[in-house]
């Protein structure tokens, strides 16, 4: 019987070798090479590493499936035989259709490149994988590539990876299972993968490992082809088996008969076409899914369909990747090469940093950080204001109902002088609000101490965040603001004691809100003194003060100083708002301040100080970049180059794949 070519523009029709003279490449060929080289250009500067997968054929099957012999089949030349795994790390091979007297073999691994023959290249894979994988019987994930440019082959790039074996043997580490399946998986994952099946015909195609590791990546089977090996040694229910499709192969069969021996590759075709045309059985399976020229017709057509399909989405990604590393790149900050522009950089990065605490502390504008509730510092010191005023007027010396009139009458008691009768002592006074000032004179300090500590961790974070490309800075930084605001928290602590102190010593008041408060609580005390001890009720309601409880015992005790008492417990009750105002509006004021002067007048300062001083290390030290810094630098610097160089390839290949896209 002559040679046969399959034409690829009808997938059915086959014509005499005479005809043709390629057995295995079509006409297509031609048209994806251009696209083809694009891909592989950009699998070779490993674009991969960018996060953006290509398109291409992976080949997988379990062990002693055929892989090896299809590849051969294909490519027309022989690859490593024998016991075991003989793919042990992946084999990318390209294989090229070129008119040429003699074919050209080309080896490339690990920044090497050998050349080779037909007769040479099965022994020249298993050196290179020696050295990529060890010489033993271990796998490595580190990829071959095998360039084949040969007369007849179609063009075609495909990825073999070690067959599956469930059982090691000796030599082989334990795990050899889950270390190929992990290879597997990372090559058939990506949805740009085209996973190429191989499957032997004397199996249940239902119980290859192969199979169910495609099916967990590819479920519908869209974008897997099966090729069923050994059709002549399992002839009986293959119809059945490639039509049922049990296993969901959406790319469909294609059967083949490898070559047996010594066959040549001529041969071989020869024998395939016959055994497909005669055998009884297999002479009814469809020619349009039987023999190599269709599995190589099919790779090509699906090859350069996914190529066409995929590339455009590719050049989106580069130019995204691209655009984004660039706009990083430029985020750094410039190599500082001189004191001039240390000192400069340290300047803008102190008014940077002094303009974010102007808008977080004094404007309260938060665009630095809309979702850091925490950074939100006005609103959040406001917070804390209101919660001492709470606490303030929530404390035991803030109750005006509890213990009524009773610690009053004991200071007057002490208080007792020779003089007129009735005459409210200011010594006793004052006595009562030194007790009550004392008694929350911990809360104003205790409130200091909570703001300012929150203001440390802002303004701490607001120098690191604006210093973090300065690794030099950094720790000056920290050390600076942490300081001032010791600094800043000791001066109003100070300030706060004063106050406490004044409050103590001295009853004073110009507010006309006092004299309005305190008659409208005397005015009560008729009412008072009537219901308490000519009514003898226990519990009265005082405008002003609240429900109290009365003690008759305690009035019966003192009958002469009860006026005296009730007239400076109102007194004390007005007086006494006065001063928590005074706690709260005095502070709030003394913090508002503070901060004013700490953002527009302290801070730089501060930062400037310590930098020069000798645990700071001197403006110099701004000149050596942070190691971080420079290895970002220089990871998108080696990116946008990559990335440049992929744009170019990829722009030269688009206006061929718009002109047969169909």
């Amino acid at each position: 019987m002559g040679k046969y070519y399959c034409n690829s523009d009808s997938s059915d029709r086959c014509e005499p070798l005479d005809v043709k003279p390629s057995p295995i490449a079509s006409s297509y060929n031609e048209r994806i090479r251009p696209v083809l080289d694009a891909v592989e250009n950009l699998r070779r500067l490993n674009i991969t590493k960018e996060g953006i997968q290509l398109p291409t054929i992976v080949v997988v099957g379990d062990q002693s499936s055929g892989k090896s012999s299809v590849l051969e089949s294909l490519a027309g030349i022989s690859l490593p035989r024998g016991q075991g795994i003989c793919t042990r790390v992946p084999l990318i091979m390209r294989l090229q259709n070129h008119p040429l007297p003699k074919p050209e073999l080309v080896l490339e691994f690990d920044g090497t490149t050998v050349s080779t023959d037909e007769e040479n290249v099965s022994d020249a894979i298993n050196t290179a994988t020696e050295e990529l994988a060890g010489n033993a019987k271990g796998i490595s994930n580190t990829p071959l590539t095998l360039l084949v440019k040969k007369n007849g082959v179609p063009d075609l790039t495909m990825v073999d990876l070690p067959g599956i074996t469930r059982v090691p043997v000796h030599g082989q580490p334990e795990d050899i299972y889950d270390q190929i399946k992990d290879i597997i998986m990372e090559y058939i994952r990506p949805e740009e993968s085209i996973i190429l099946n191989v499957l032997s015909a004397t199996v249940d195609f239902a119980t290859c490992e192969s199979i169910r590791m495609s099916q967990t990546v590819d479920k519908t089977g869209d974008r897997t082809l099966a090729v069923v090996t050994k059709a002549d040694k399992a002839p009986e229910g293959l119809l059945e088996k490639v039509t049922a499709d049990d296993v969901n192969i959406g790319l469909g069969y294609v059967s083949v008969r490898n070559r047996i021996g010594d066959e040549s590759y001529e041969e071989a075709r020869e024998e395939e076409a016959r055994l497909f045309e005669s055998h009884p059985l297999l002479s009814k399976i469809d020619k349009s899914i039987v023999g190599v020229p269709v599995l190589a017709q099919k790779l090509v057509q699906i090859q350069a369909a996914s190529i066409s399909k995929i590339l455009p989405e590719i050049v989106k990604k580069i130019n995204e990747k691209l655009s984004s590393n660039l706009s990083e790149l430029e985020k750094l900050p410039k190599v500082l090469t001189s004191v001039e522009e240390a000192m400069t950089a340290l300047m803008q990065i102190i008014g940077l940093a002094k303009e974010s605490l102007r808008k977080i502390l004094l404007v309260g504008e938060f665009d630095e950080y809309p979702d850091e509730k925490q950074m939100h510092c006005t609103a959040r010191v406001v917070e804390m204001l209101n919660q001492y005023s709470n606490d303030l007027n929530g404390c035991t010396e803030s109750d005006s109902t509890k213990d009524f009139l009773m610690d009053e009458l004991k200071v007057l008691e002490e208080a007792k002088l020779i003089g007129l009768p009735n005459f409210t002592p200011h010594t006793a006074f004052l006595t009562l609000l030194k007790y009550k000032v004392n008694g929350i004179s911990s809360m104003p300090v205790g409130f200091i101490d909570k703001v300012w500590n929150y203001l440390e961790t802002v303004v701490v974070s607001v120098l690191m965040h604006h210093s973090e490309h300065y690794h030099q800075l950094q720790s000056s930084s920290r050390r600076s603001g942490q300081s001032l605001i010791a600094k800043m928290k000791e001066n109003s602590i100070k300030h706060v004691k004063e106050i406490v102190e004044m409050e103590k010593l001295t009853d004073y008041t110009c507010s006309p809100e006092y004299m309005v408060e305190y008659n409208k609580l005397i005015a009560q005390q008729t009412s008072f003194f009537y219901q308490a001890l000519e009514k003898q009720l226990s519990r009265l309601n005082l405008e002003g003060i609240g429900e109290i409880e009365v003690s008759h015992s305690l009035l019966r005790k003192y009958p002469l100083m009860l006026e005296q008492a009730f007239d400076l417990k109102m007194r004390m009750t007005a007086y006494w708002k006065i001063v928590l105002r005074r706690l709260i509006d005095n502070i709030a004021l003394h913090l508002q301040f503070s901060i004013n002067n700490l953002v527009n007048k302290d801070l730089a300062k501060e930062v400037v100080a310590d930098l020069l001083s000798s645990h700071g290390g001197g403006i110099e030290r701004l000149l050596e970049e942070s190691p971080s810094v420079a290895a970002k630098r220089d990871m998108l610097t080696r990116s946008i180059k990559l990335l440049r160089e992929s744009k170019s390839v990829v722009a030269t290949i688009m206006d061929k794949i718009s002109s047969y896209g169909d």
